[in-house]
């Protein structure tokens, strides 16, 4: 909405501050928090008084989480909020990449909210069928990566060799090499947005676990969005230009926002938690922007303690299908450290440190080419 008066900049020039995307991202940033900070408490009440016993605590879980029982949840409602209405305000409504990525992020958060809404209703931890929820996902994340892929504009101009990219793979640390996936690409895109989603759904078990290696991993695409929409630092970079990527980087100072002020409520001892509302909806729009900005592998890299989190799962039942013995205490494996002993805010603080250097190493991706 604002971008439309940078239109009035030759009459008004201090109007042309709406056109720069770094100024619309810091809007959108102050925007995202004031919006979650003024309407969280209300958020919360109401959740309480709805909810009844709020979020089922695991009967097999830690014995430290048993008096969390009672604590609301679908708090990643209160996100939702923040991110997308700063978002409307301040992103240039034209591009169809943010409409895309908003997409999935309000889609994910609804069947998040469905599985939220089963587990406090039935007072169970079970939700959602997981073969009819993951077949809804990968529907909407494979109508994602169809639009990306037909609308993205994706193009190589490593050494003035201008190049489709719209389905391509790009690999890190090579300038020149990437994988023509074809329509491969959707089933690829699709992978990817979906693990992102339920990585971070399963990293989701601790006071501020999750949120904070969120808006770190929003922090680094948002520089790369920016980074890989800009033609001239996409050329000195040498990484693939992406027309129209830059306008995701005001997403990810929404989701940044909107985190701080999430965070505010969901520091220990939590007033209330994310849900799968949340973690769902946020994975899922950090997967659909590293499809957008080909940088699918860089996500790996970035979002490496949700990639941790989900494999300690799949090889806790994994080994104990096959051999019947467990590999940890408990998982994901922030249970398994608190298990052996660690206080639940010296998981969470130490797993945020483990999260800034994941960042870090992605990033140094753009420049080592």
């Amino acid at each position: 909405m604002f971008y439309f008066l940078s239109e009035l900049g030759d009459t008004i020039p201090l109007f042309n501050v709406f056109r720069y995307i770094t100024f619309r991202t810091g809007g959108a940033l102050l925007t995202s928090a004031l919006i979650v900070f003024l309407f969280g408490p209300a958020i919360i009440r109401t959740l309480r008084g709805r909810q009844g016993k709020g979020q089922p605590i695991r009967a097999d879980g830690p014995a430290t989480h048993f008096k969390k029982a009672g604590t609301p949840t679908m708090g990643g409602l209160m996100i939702l909020v923040g991110v997308i209405g700063s978002t409307l305000l301040w992103v240039n409504w034209s591009n169809i990449l943010v409409w895309t990525v908003l997409g999935v992020t309000v889609l994910f958060g609804a069947i998040g909210f469905y599985d939220d809404y089963l587990k406090v209703t039935k007072a169970t931890d079970k939700g959602f069928s997981g073969k009819m929820r993951l077949l809804l996902e990968f529907l909407i994340a494979g109508v994602a990566c169809f639009l990306i892929m037909r609308y993205g504009g994706a193009i190589s101009t490593v050494d003035n060799k201008p190049t489709d990219m719209s389905s391509a793979l790009a690999f890190p640390f090579f300038k020149d090499f990437v994988l023509q996936l074809g329509w491969f690409f959707i089933v690829f895109g699709a992978f990817v947005i979906v693990a992102a989603g339920n990585a971070v759904n399963l990293t989701d078990g601790l006071d501020g676990l999750a949120i904070v290696p969120v808006m770190i991993a929003a922090g680094s695409f948002g520089a790369i969005a920016y980074l890989s929409g800009n033609i001239v630092f996409s050329d000195y970079l040498q990484i693939h230009h992406v027309k129209g990527t830059g306008e995701l980087a005001i997403i990810c100072g929404a989701l940044i926002g909107a985190g701080l002020g999430f965070l505010w409520f969901n520091a220990p001892p939590a007033a209330i938690f994310m849900g799968d509302t949340g973690s769902l909806a946020l994975g899922g729009m950090l997967g659909a922007i590293a499809v957008a900005t080909k940088h699918e592998i860089v996500l790996v890299i970035i979002g490496g303690l949700f990639v941790i989190e989900a494999l300690s799962v799949i090889i806790q039942v994994a080994s104990f299908k096959l051999t019947g013995k467990r590999v940890f205490r408990m998982a994901p494996i922030h249970h398994h450290f608190e298990q052996l002993g660690w206080t639940e805010s010296q998981v969470v603080i130490r797993f945020w440190i483990i999260s800034i250097m994941f960042a870090l190493l992605g990033l140094a991706t753009l420049k080592l080419r």
